[in-house]
């Protein structure tokens, strides 16, 4: 489940160009757009805020169905 340093391998929001000076934020696995911001830096965060709730909604165990 963890690679290289501790790090979860897989990622689980992503941060996409959806015009200029905006971002959306996708869900990985099921595709949908959980945010947006007119600012790449704070789309990031938002992707990093989203998944650290996750993670910590299910005690750090995260995975994608197989």
């Amino acid at each position: 489940m963890h690679g290289y340093n501790g790090y979860l391998d897989s990622v689980l929001y992503q941060v996409i160009p959806a015009g200029r000076n905006f971002f959306h934020i996708r869900e990985v696995l099921s595709g949908r757009i959980k945010g947006f911001r007119s600012n790449h830096i704070q789309a990031c965060e938002l992707a990093k805020t989203l998944e650290a709730s996750l993670q910590a909604t299910h005690g750090g165990m995260v995975s994608s169905p197989d």
